[in-house]
């Protein structure tokens, strides 16, 4: 611990109280552990769409504006009273990230891992060091890099939640859309290997032959023409039911539900004015598109739309079954759980407008890692 600093940085998130969104690197103290505790390096950690939503806020990622401070950008009048909450109080980012273990406490757990590569989740992984619990670690297999293991917990996560999801809810197969992000690309992987049927949206031809090159099956690009037969045609041969949706605004969903509906008519018809007896359920997990949610109704009255979150999952799931999903994470951590990155950033360069432009596009194919030490 005698070559560890006494401050380190982190970046915050802050909307001010004149309506800004101010990004800034600050010092904090870097905590010495104790008991149970360890301290984390940080080496990598990803930039996730549900990062860039406390991140950002509300804020047009195009706008922001170098400052002596950092960056900011106005918050649109129409957003003002959501983000009032966050008035003044400094956010620290970041949901998952992977490091070595530097210090540790002396209770035997936490000295165990000193110099093991870990990742973790919890928030507050834009920064260089991290203050954790044992138990909070991830120990990765010997060889694993800290940028293999950076986006070890929320899309792998996410995507073994999404089948758990299905099974807990007795449905035998899944609609995914924005399918050709990086959490999509894992669904593909993961549900070819569990023999689980899986129709794949996309939104153009060049994603759409970018999940078959990784051998899906059924992918239908909704900037089709014909969007609405394939995606009918793709249901009806799935028998799939149940849709997590990314999109969240625009008439998506409601597509879902209707192509839901026509499929499940020619093997369960209508009796009677209520449309079929299958349920049809879409979950909204994103807001890739901000727009109002538009439902058309033409799917009878066995439906549903909600949203859905990876952590009231696991907090269903429980130890036992968070324990065999992080089993299986580690050991597909390179090949079904694989992550690629396409430009890795420092802290400093986090916080430049046009990186923060860059990452905030979300583009199918560009995945960005913060290295906070580099």
């Amino acid at each position: 611990m005698t070559d560890l600093p006494s401050q380190a940085r982190q970046l915050f998130s802050t909307v001010t109280e004149d309506g800004q969104l101010q990004l800034s690197l600050r010092e904090v103290p870097v905590p010495a552990p104790t008991g149970d505790e360890v301290l984390v390096r940080i080496e990598a950690t990803p930039i996730n769409p549900s990062d860039l939503a406390v991140l950002l806020s509300a804020a047009d990622g195009n706008a922001f504006t170098a400052t002596p401070d950092g960056a900011t950008a106005a918050i649109p009048e129409a957003f003002l009273r959501a983000v009032a909450p966050r008035l003044g109080k400094p956010l620290p980012i970041g949901n998952e990230g992977a490091g070595t273990v530097v210090a540790a406490g002396d209770d035997p757990a936490a000295q165990a891992l000193i110099g093991k590569t870990v990742a973790a989740a919890g928030g507050a992984f834009y920064a260089q060091y991290r203050l954790l619990r044992a138990r909070e670690c991830f120990a990765l297999p010997d060889g694993i890099s800290a940028e293999e293991a950076a986006s070890s917990f929320v899309n792998p996560m996410t995507a073994l939640s999404m089948v758990g999801t299905m099974r807990r809810e007795g449905f035998t197969g899944l609609v995914h859309t924005a399918a050709a992000s990086n959490l999509g690309q894992m669904l593909v992987k993961l549900t070819q290997s569990e023999d689980v049927p899986l129709v794949n949206i996309v939104r153009s031809q060049a994603q759409a032959d970018l999940l078959r090159s990784l051998g899906a099956t059924h992918v239908v690009d909704s900037s089709a023409p014909d969007f609405m037969p394939q995606l009918i045609e793709a249901i009806a041969e799935t028998q799939a039911f149940l849709a997590f949706d990314a999109i969240g605004g625009g008439k998506l969903a409601g597509q879902i539900l209707n192509a839901m509906e026509a499929a499940a008519v020619r093997t369960n018809p209508a009796n009677g004015p209520y449309g079929s007896s299958t349920m049809k359920q879409v979950y909204i997990y994103g807001g890739l598109n901000m727009a109002p949610t538009e439902i058309s109704r033409g799917f009878g009255m066995r439906w549903g739309v909600g949203g859905w979150l990876l952590t009231p999952y696991l907090m269903a799931a429980g130890p036992e079954e968070i324990g065999r999903m992080r089993a299986k994470v580690a050991a597909e951590i390179r090949t079904t759980f694989a992550s690629s990155y396409t430009s890795r950033i420092t802290l400093d360069q986090a916080i430049q407008p046009d990186i923060i432009a860059a990452y905030n596009r979300r583009a199918t194919g560009e995945k960005y890692l913060i290295l906070p030490n580099g």
